[in-house]
């Protein structure tokens, strides 16, 4: 992710409604082609405009969502020595445990990371306790993956680069899971589980078990809960995205919630390209009037960002990439302001 984390100051925890969230019925990409392009349509304008949707009707069984999070909760509850039998300092683990709770911000979260796809390289390294978890997660890896790569299609065609454009490297591309645990808020004040950041790759989907995640309104700068809908998956684009548009389509800001009536599981399944795949701004969207805007990079070099920042809160991988010339300048100097709303030095 690119971290924004600073000190969020105590009034900035309130979040004053739930944003309106688009719903996408993503069973209609599958019918007629004038339904499918209305489909395409508004997808298009929920990235544009937002950042974030939600979907319905993508064809992961309610079983299949129950049971991962039923595995990710079982791993949770396992005694602490278990656990840190995966913890580590180096980001290039195929699985790592840790905290966020020594950022000082991210004051509760625990968090296990892992490789997805292929699944056949990745789930020998996956924990082997509770006996439930490489079956349950593998499942739905294998099925939100396909969620995923029916987006970007639908995505690329909202861009108007074809369904099929780098089919091949979104096919071949990497899938990380984050499994978050949260645990209940206590009485007395609303706790941040995971500080305001964006997502490296260029979707995120999300499974979640309740209500608290927060996503940063652009055109009021403030933090709005995502509705919780039956069945529905959390969808948002991410720093690659908004590289591979030329900034037509801008990465979301959000952030964890503590929710103060019980303890909360997230599962968010990252896609990207390869590791060592680098993502550039797609050449079709570049000309005199809309010059190129990011450098280019790869998830490899994120890795190595993050690494040599370690220390640094303020880090931000997207701010790394932008070619600032012009207009960018301006934009940048927009976006300050924006993070000078959310955060209190």
């Amino acid at each position: 992710m690119s971290d924004l984390s600073r000190t969020v100051a105590q009034e900035q925890l309130v979040s004053l409604h739930l944003s309106p969230t688009p719903v996408i019925n993503l069973g209609h990409l599958s019918l007629d082609s004038v339904t499918r392009s209305g489909m395409v349509d508004q997808i298009a304008k929920a990235c544009h405009d937002l950042g974030y949707f939600q979907v319905i009707n993508h064809g992961i069984s309610q079983p299949v969502m129950d049971c991962a999070v039923e595995a990710a909760s079982d791993f949770f509850k396992l005694p602490s020595e278990t656990k840190e039998e995966f913890a580590s300092e180096d980001l290039r683990q195929p699985v790592r445990y840790d905290t966020s709770s020594k950022d000082s911000i991210s004051m509760s979260r625990a968090f296990l990371k892992h490789y997805a796809h292929p699944l056949s390289d990745w789930v020998q390294y996956w924990p082997e306790k509770p006996p439930i978890y490489r079956e349950y997660i593998g499942k739905y890896a294998v099925e939100v993956r396909r969620v995923a790569l029916q987006l970007m299609q639908a995505i690329l065609e909202g861009l108007g680069l074809g369904k099929e454009y780098l089919n091949g490297k979104f096919q071949e591309g990497s899938q990380l899971l984050s499994v978050n645990c949260y645990p209940k808020a206590s009485q007395d004040a609303m706790a941040i589980g995971l500080a305001p950041h964006s997502d490296y790759g260029f979707l995120t989907i999300l499974l979640t078990s309740c209500r608290g995640l927060e996503v940063l309104d652009r055109s009021s700068n403030s933090w709005k809960t995502a509705q919780r809908l039956p069945h529905a998956l959390h969808v948002h684009v991410g720093d690659h995205m908004e590289v591979l548009s030329n900034g037509q389509i801008k990465t979301v800001v959000h952030r964890a919630i503590l929710n103060p009536e019980e303890s909360r599981i997230s599962i968010a399944s990252i896609h990207g390209f390869e590791v060592h795949e680098k993502v550039a701004c797609a050449k079709e969207l570049v000309d005199e009037q809309n010059p190129q805007k990011y450098k280019e990079s790869s998830f490899s070099d994120f890795l190595d960002y993050l690494t040599a920042n370690m220390d640094n809160k303020h880090r931000n991988f997207l701010e790394s990439l932008r070619m600032l010339t012009g207009a960018m300048i301006f934009e940048k100097a927009d976006r300050a302001k924006v993070y000078c709303h959310m955060f209190k030095s």
